[in-house]
């Protein structure tokens, strides 16, 4: 297997390691593995952010779950909190890597949410981001590159996080697109699109 690289963008120097770092990608597409392999060149501590449910009795979730652990060196910490993402971020240390996996099931805990409480969350969530005194790293699934949801909550699901996304790549200094195990550097090869 070829060493992964991690190539300076054009508008940042190899030596100032972003802050923050939104990797985003479909299913399957290597997502996960690209944000550990940046959050491993991390001297600090990291500490893994799992936002995902237990599901003890789901033996696929479970397996994926393992799979998730067995990549992860033993001197990260992980941390199972579900929906409190923002007081974790508030409570990073100065030297610390927080690496969130994902922004997608973080949106799940607030599909009952109305529309002025979701956003309120997602400010928080923002505001967190900014606050923190670590470097964070936030994985987030790309969910409308398919077939159009066939239920209101499906596409309630792929319209919040499809906004919270542009709304914290706004505020990253790096993203990446992850796509059939590439990783392509948005930030450097993109433009933003206009409001």
């Amino acid at each position: 297997m070829a060493e992964l690289q991690t190539p300076p963008g054009p508008a940042r120097s190899a030596a100032v390691p972003p802050r923050l770092q939104l990797v985003t990608g479909p299913a399957r597409s290597g997502k996960s593995r690209w944000a550990e392999h940046l959050a491993s060149a991390h001297t600090g501590p990291v500490s893994y952010v799992a936002t995902g449910p237990a599901l003890p009795n789901d033996p696929a979730w479970q397996e994926r779950v393992q799979a998730h652990r067995r990549r992860r060196p033993p001197h990260w910490r992980t941390l199972e909190l579900q929906a409190e993402l923002a007081r974790v971020l508030q409570e990073l240390a100065g030297g610390e890597l927080a690496l969130v996996d994902s922004l997608g099931t973080w949106v799940a805990w607030g599909l009952d949410q109305d529309r002025g409480a979701w956003q309120a969350r997602c400010d928080a969530l923002e505001a967190a981001l900014l606050a923190s005194p670590g470097r964070v790293i936030l994985v987030a699934e790309q969910t409308g590159w398919g077939v159009v949801p066939a239920t209101a909550v499906g596409g309630l699901f792929r319209d919040r996080l499809g906004a919270l996304e542009q709304q914290l790549a706004a505020r990253c200094d790096t993203t990446w697109l992850v796509v059939a195990g590439r990783a392509l550097d948005l930030s450097g090869l993109g433009l933003p699109v206009p409001r």
